[in-house]
């Protein structure tokens, strides 16, 4: 093990699969000479040359499609979009093609390539590059989402995706690219789609989030620990496919829970989360699922203005005490 930030994580990842196989590249705006808008593409260009790291215009209609032609030819193309809100540029190759093209040939050819998107608000970088758009992916089948919240898992999901034959949209929150975290050494660290982390263990209550929500929804569950409320914390990991039995059991277990999303709350992921839980535990709850979400506005400049548009800490440990105190 070893402790390396969330940005050095996925970069190492992504030097372990080019190693591993010859026909993993890199596409992207920035991602060679620059080494990447986040620098997480440092190191590639300079060990891999120009024709497996290849920057690209600024057209990202044009990246995706490029990606889905060279992944139906066999190779595994990791295209970086410098930021998920770029992606709204990209839909129809994302939509139209990338997820669909494996189902429309019967299976006879596949689409291994991954789409890397950094995003999230927090950053004071307006309503056009502070977006969360996550629930937009889900809602399109074909294609894997992962928004991995840890370091480790950064790397391991990374890996994961890379050598899965299915399209994967790859989620990186902006704020986590220098949070720290011990690391995996190992080559073949690999971390499973479809299986949520319980990130603590608890009796009382469920929170459940993903990305960094996740760990705000940790560090929330060691400040209400303080208070007495023992909470179970749940990192999805992966948004497609959703690990429903690992919440469903935990809240079987504790009765009560949260869902936090960083996304407008209107159609958004805590919403479908929600319902799944009271269809599978209404006989078990003992108090209403709670959404704690962003609130639906474009992304304010101001940065008091715009802390009030994203969950934070405060505010979930108080929606937190507010459901234990809350009657069914």
């Amino acid at each position: 093990m070893a402790e390396m930030t969330y940005r050095d994580a996925i970069n190492l990842a992504l030097k372990e699969e080019m190693r591993r196989d010859k026909n993993v590249v890199v596409y992207g705006e920035d991602v060679a000479q620059y080494e990447g808008a986040f620098k997480v593409t440092r190191g590639l260009l300079a060990e891999f040359g120009e024709l497996r790291v290849r920057d690209c215009p600024i057209s990202e209609n044009t990246i995706v499609g490029v990606a889905v032609g060279a992944a139906m030819g066999g190779i595994r193309p990791v295209a970086e979009l410098m930021t998920v809100n770029f992606a709204l540029l990209a839909m129809d190759q994302i939509v139209n093609h990338m997820a669909k093209v494996r189902y429309m040939f019967g299976g006879q050819t596949s689409v291994p390539m991954v789409v890397r998107m950094p995003g999230g608000g927090g950053s004071q970088l307006g309503a056009q590059h502070s977006q969360s758009l996550e629930s937009y992916f889900m809602h399109c089948p074909g294609m894997l989402v992962a928004y991995p919240a840890t370091p480790a898992d950064a790397k391991g999901l990374l890996k994961s995706s890379i050598r899965d034959d299915n399209p994967v949209i790859f989620l990186e929150h902006e704020l986590l690219y220098n949070s720290k975290g011990e690391v995996p050494e190992d080559p073949e660290f690999l971390v499973p789609f479809g299986k949520a982390n319980v990130l603590k263990s608890g009796e009382q209550v469920t929170i459940v989030g993903y990305g960094r929500m996740a760990i705000l929804a940790l560090q929330a569950s060691l400040a209400l620990e303080k208070e007495g409320v023992s909470c179970e914390v749940i990192d999805l990991r992966a948004l497609v496919p959703l690990d429903m039995e690992t919440i469903l059991a935990s809240v079987t277990k504790t009765g009560r829970a949260v869902v936090i999303e960083e996304c407008w709350k209107s159609a958004g992921l805590g919403g479908d989360i929600a319902s799944r839980i009271y269809e599978g535990c209404f006989d078990t709850l003992l108090a209403p699922v709670r959404r704690i979400s962003g609130l639906d506005v474009p992304m304010p400049y101001s940065r008091k203005i715009e802390k009030l548009c994203i969950p934070q800490l405060d505010g979930i440990v108080q929606g937190v005490r507010d459901l234990m105190n809350e009657p069914y």
